[in-house]
């Protein structure tokens, strides 16, 4: 890839207007790929529409996400990341808000490294479709989106996670080439929104591990402790769909077949031990169930052998077993699912950018004196890791 000019850039961008129009006039190929993803089914999603409170501000992410992503469909990565493509921010001023996108050209390299069509990508995030939300369980303060396909997360972060996150990228990235099918959620890019001379706000984008969700019947949040890790479940018949929490998770197992669950707890071992060098804790393991049909059930046949280079267009010089990579199912999302003999398994680590530094440390000090004898999930890395690895080799069958 050639390298940018380092340090930030400012340009003009394209009108929400002129965005909406371009994302709403593209091919019949990419229209029709639209209009059949919106089938699925939306049970607990809301859709942002005018009079919400957060269609003015997710209308300026999508104006803006558009732009951005025409920027990396006019210039292509040609080759892995420079240090520069990690540092460079790009400023595009649009009409009332300006949007930012952090190291562009790196995330861009790994959403096509991912097999990620840069017009899928920007018809996703654009101007074309209402962004969705749903109601989350998590305590802290962000805002939480899925595209209109739901293909794509996106939650508001904070500038410290922000700066942990990119400080990061790099050795993410690296990780990633070692192990092309981790659990580790795939971060597709970081954005700051201004809104005339406001404060800046940070969100993130990554691949939502809980697609396709049409037939997901529980989903859950794991931290592999009990302090705070309970959610009382939506009433029987209601249309909410609820993340539950360690304790909900008490008397179920995950039931896989033996090479499975190996390759499982293994791939655990890989990330964890790779967020334990990055001294990160408080990320979680995001799980889900989907009940297969019987003719669903047991079909290797089906199963395909994905190499280093078709999921990250690189082959790492590490062998395979090293590299840890399995059989995928030939399914949208597959670096996410897991198959049983009778349930469909959505796996992810998500929450990557909580540093155990002297907030922290304070903060465990704390609650060692509050609850006493209790586990909680503000441990130090080593042992945050080593706990979520014993978490699931217990629940595991």
């Amino acid at each position: 890839m050639a390298a940018p000019s380092p340090g930030p850039r400012e340009v003009l961008a394209l009108s929400p207007e002129a965005g909406r129009r371009a994302a709403t006039s593209s091919s019949g190929r990419h229209g029709l790929l639209w209009r059949l993803r919106d089938k699925q089914p939306r049970l607990g999603l809301f859709e942002i529409g005018p009079g919400h409170e957060l269609h003015r501000l997710t209308c300026m992410m999508q104006a803006g996400l558009w732009a951005a992503t025409q920027v990396s469909m006019d210039h292509p990565p040609t080759g892995p990341p420079t240090e520069e493509d990690f540092s460079e921010v790009l400023t595009q001023v649009q009409e009332g808000f300006e949007l930012g996108t952090l190291a562009g050209p790196a995330f861009a390299w790994l959403r096509h490294s991912l097999g990620l069509a840069e017009e899928d990508y920007q018809a996703a995030l654009g101007p074309g479709g209402p962004y969705l939300q749903f109601l989350s369980t998590s305590k802290s303060k962000a805002s939480f989106f899925l595209s209109h396909d739901q293909r794509f997360f996106l939650k508001t972060q904070g500038r410290r996670e922000v700066r942990a996150l990119l400080a990061h990228l790099p050795r993410y990235v690296q990780h990633l080439q070692r192990h092309p099918h981790s659990l580790l959620a795939r971060l597709l890019g970081v954005h700051s929104l201004r809104v005339a001379r406001g404060k800046k706000k940070y969100f993130i984008i990554m691949q939502s591990v809980f697609y396709p969700g049409g037939r997901i019947s529980e989903r859950y949040d794991i931290k592999g402790c009990e302090v705070s890790r309970w959610v009382d479940p939506a009433p029987e018949g209601s249309p909410l769909v609820l993340v539950l929490k360690d304790l909900n998770f008490q008397g179920k197992t995950i039931d896989l077949a033996g090479p499975q669950r190996s390759w499982f707890l293994r791939q655990m071992e890989l990330d964890t031990a790779f967020l334990r060098e990055l001294n990160v804790l408080d990320y979680s393991l995001l799980m889900a169930f989907q009940h297969l049909h019987e003719d669903e059930k047991g079909l290797g046949s089906s199963l395909v052998f994905r190499t280093a280079r078709s999921v990250l267009g690189v082959q790492s010089p590490d062998e395979p077993g090293a590299q840890n990579r399995r059989l995928l199912p030939d399914s949208p999302n597959a670096l996410h699912i897991l198959d049983g003999p009778e349930q469909r398994y959505f796996l992810g680590l998500v929450d990557l950018a909580t540093v155990y530094g002297l907030r922290k440390r304070l903060e465990h000090l704390w609650k060692t004196l509050r609850y006493p004898g209790r586990t909680f999930s503000t441990v130090s890395p080593a042992r945050y890791a080593r706990r979520l690895c014993q978490w699931v080799e217990a629940h595991t069958e």
